[in-house]
């Protein structure tokens, strides 16, 4: 199956989420669709591809934050990919930071839209000086990686991880990051990228250089 062809039906196949899960999900779906007709809040070559790009590459983090998350932050949300995704398959007290002001109005709108508890930040994650640390950070290929483990490690509590999806190069990145920082990895494959990764991070020290 394409990606183009991939719809909310095999999404709800996919993840086994419930049939009022996914008519919020569609409704976010379709807000995103009638807003990106005016505001560029995905890109252009994935509009016909959302539900697996967007709403299934999402989804899969579910999972991997596990019951131990009880406050997620998502750096850099966009429009809402995967933080609010996440929020509406149930994951409790998430933040979204954003500095787009528009991104942050449809953010708002979904939220009220799908009856969907979440703290919307408009800001950019990586001047806020006293972040609010989380159980799991994620982000969605916002920055290098080499400077996002900086806002990672400082976004995430002790023993907490960050959970980055990273493309294709994900292994050269690892190894650059490595010359500046001391973290721990567990590799995850994405169901939506054969060549990427979710890359789950902790411990996250900077070297003394």
């Amino acid at each position: 199956m394409s990606q183009t062809d991939f719809g909310s039906n095999d999404f709800q196949v996919a993840t086994g989420v419930s049939r009022e899960t996914l008519e919020r999900l569609k409704a976010y779906c379709s807000l995103l669709e009638e807003w990106q007709q005016r505001f560029n809040l995905i890109g252009r070559g994935t509009v016909d591809a959302i539900w697996h790009r967007h709403f299934l590459d999402s989804a899969q983090l579910r999972k991997i934050c596990g019951p131990r998350c009880s406050r997620l932050v998502d750096l850099g949300s966009g429009a809402g990919f995967p933080g609010m995704v996440l929020a509406i398959m149930g994951q409790t007290g998430v933040e979204l930071i954003e500095s787009n002001r528009k991104k942050c109005l449809f953010l708002e709108r979904v939220s009220m839209s799908t009856n969907t508890q979440v703290e919307i930040t408009k800001a950019r994650f990586d001047e806020l000086r006293r972040p609010n640390q989380a159980d799991v950070v994620t982000a969605r290929a916002v920055a290098p990686l080499n400077k996002l483990l900086w806002d990672a490690g400082r976004w995430v509590k002790p023993g907490g991880v960050a959970l980055l999806q990273r493309g294709s190069r994900f292994e050269c990145e690892l190894a650059e990051a490595a010359r500046f920082w001391e973290f721990e990895v567990v590799r995850h494959p994405s169901v939506t990228n054969p060549t990427g990764a979710i890359l789950e991070i902790s411990q996250i020290r900077q070297i003394n250089v």
